[in-house]
């Protein structure tokens, strides 16, 4: 089973209401099995647009990811940070076929 993963570039426009936000969102992360393999850190812009920060979020399944997306408990703590950063985030399906040889 392919795994799912959230990846998100978020300009951040108030940073003390974006802590809070950081500071809450673990438990919903940890109910459907995310974890961050990316958050924050230095990056490259290999081509088109970027925002300041990155994050890329495994779940063990594309059903968790958009579970943990609809959840209460992840949008009680997202409205932590409505309004106070620009977000693109995307809830996308792995891959999980042949790879390049």
């Amino acid at each position: 089973m392919a795994k799912g993963y959230w990846i998100g570039r978020v300009d951040v426009t108030n940073e003390d209401q974006y802590r809070r936000y950081v500071t809450g969102n673990g438990p919903a992360f940890a109910k459907f099995g995310g974890r961050f393999l990316v958050r924050g850190g230095s990056y490259t812009i290999g081509e088109g647009d970027a925002r300041a920060r990155n994050v890329v979020i495994e779940f063990p399944s594309y059903e968790a990811a958009r579970a943990c997306w609809d959840s209460p408990e992840y949008q009680a703590v997202k409205a932590l940070r409505d309004g106070h950063a620009v977000a693109d985030i995307i809830v996308i399906e792995g891959y999980d076929g042949p790879q390049p040889a």
